[in-house]
């Protein structure tokens, strides 16, 4: 292996695609992983395997190479307007499960027309805002655009979904229980709301990586959604949502240059780690762009395209050559750079995989 490369722990990887199954087993829910972070079908089938009912994505062409490696459940949560993605997204329903996420009257009337001249019945869920501020209907006006869309032609609305993430009262929070608690109360209200004027909703989808064990707690909750907990990563450390030992993946880079006594350039740039988790930023203040692993003393501090700097503080033994891993702050993004990764099984193994749904932007 050359560096940079990213490098996935095989038996971290299944605790962790384990650990999340037993929360939704021992709450009843059902589990559909966001495979945003992985892009990976042979990460997607253990996910499976492990109990899990179906995938989430957020295109449709991640969802065409899900369906390619034998995926047969899957929802692009991610609201479609366009005609070329509604049709192809009408096409793929003809070989597998497919729901839809819907925001708008127009989205809605857009998949309702293309279903009707394809002549299929497409399934969809209303996309919920609950303060992320991102796409979704706002929360008072679901039950007025609900109604509207429940009249449109070949569309049947199974049920209603959100995704907040660590989020309350409209502002970041470290408190993941109460907001996960309070996300899933927040969409059962309003699916009950909803069934209380006819419209017949089965799924209340919610839940991220940091709020998916709490909101699967809340009874009337069908469906949790987490997609980091795979590999976990700084960001995830920082939140107390995992251990520095179950964050599966790293970046292993090389020293390749040591200029000064407190400065170490590695071959890992913006080109090789994401930069959309910046340091320094509240709630949890990041200490650089990653965790240099075995070194507390280092500090990722800056990256230029093909370079990333680190800060030395006091001593070290590293020096030109040698391998350093480091902990990305957010991984999927970071996964979505590689066309490539390896991981490690148990007997020390270096397995190459092709991240398959990298690059999708339809």
């Amino acid at each position: 292996m050359d560096t940079p490369v990213v490098v996935i722990n095989k038996t971290k990887l299944i605790k962790n695609i384990n650990k999340m199954s037993r929360v939704a087993k021992e709450n009843q829910v059902m589990l559909r992983p966001h495979i945003k972070t992985h892009k990976i079908p042979y990460i997607a089938m253990e996910q499976l395997k492990a109990g899990a009912i179906g995938i989430t994505a957020a295109k449709v062409t991640e969802a065409e190479v899900m369906a390619n490696h034998g995926v047969d459940d899957i929802f692009i949560a991610y609201p479609l307007v366009t005609e070329q993605k509604i049709q192809k997204a009408i096409d793929l329903s003809k070989r597998v499960r497919l729901i839809l996420g819907v925001d708008s009257l127009k989205g809605a009337q857009r998949i309702s027309g293309l279903a009707k001249q394809n002549n299929v019945i497409m399934e969809v869920r209303l996309e919920v805002d609950l303060g992320l501020k991102r796409t979704g209907i706002p929360y008072d006006d679901v039950l007025q655009i609900a109604k509207e869309v429940s009249t449109y032609e070949n569309l049947n609305i199974s049920g209603i979904y959100t995704f907040r993430g660590p989020v309350l009262n409209g502002s970041p929070t470290l408190d993941f229980d109460e907001a996960g608690i309070d996300e899933g109360q927040k969409m059962v209200a309003l699916a009950e709301r909803l069934r209380e004027v006819g419209l017949p909703i089965r799924d209340v989808s919610v839940g991220s990586t940091s709020t998916s064990s709490s909101a699967a707690t809340v009874s009337g909750v069908t469906e949790i959604r987490p997609g980091t907990y795979v590999f976990y990563d700084a960001m995830q450390e920082r939140y107390g949502c995992c251990t520095e030992e179950e964050c599966a993946a790293v970046v292993q880079v090389t020293v390749i240059s040591r200029p000064t006594k407190d400065r170490a350039i590695i071959d890992g740039g913006s080109k090789t780690f994401a930069t959309d988790v910046q340091p320094n930023q509240p709630p949890i203040y990041l200490n650089g762009f990653g965790k240099v692993v075995g070194h507390p003393n280092i500090t990722f501090e800056r990256v230029t395209e093909e370079h990333g700097m680190l800060h030395i503080e006091g001593d070290t033994s590293i020096n030109v050559g040698d391998i350093l891993e480091i902990i990305p702050n957010h991984i999927c993004t970071t996964i979505n750079l590689h066309n490539n990764v390896f991981i490690r099984d148990e007997e020390d193994q270096y397995n190459l995989f092709t991240v398959e749904a990298r690059g999708k932007l339809q």
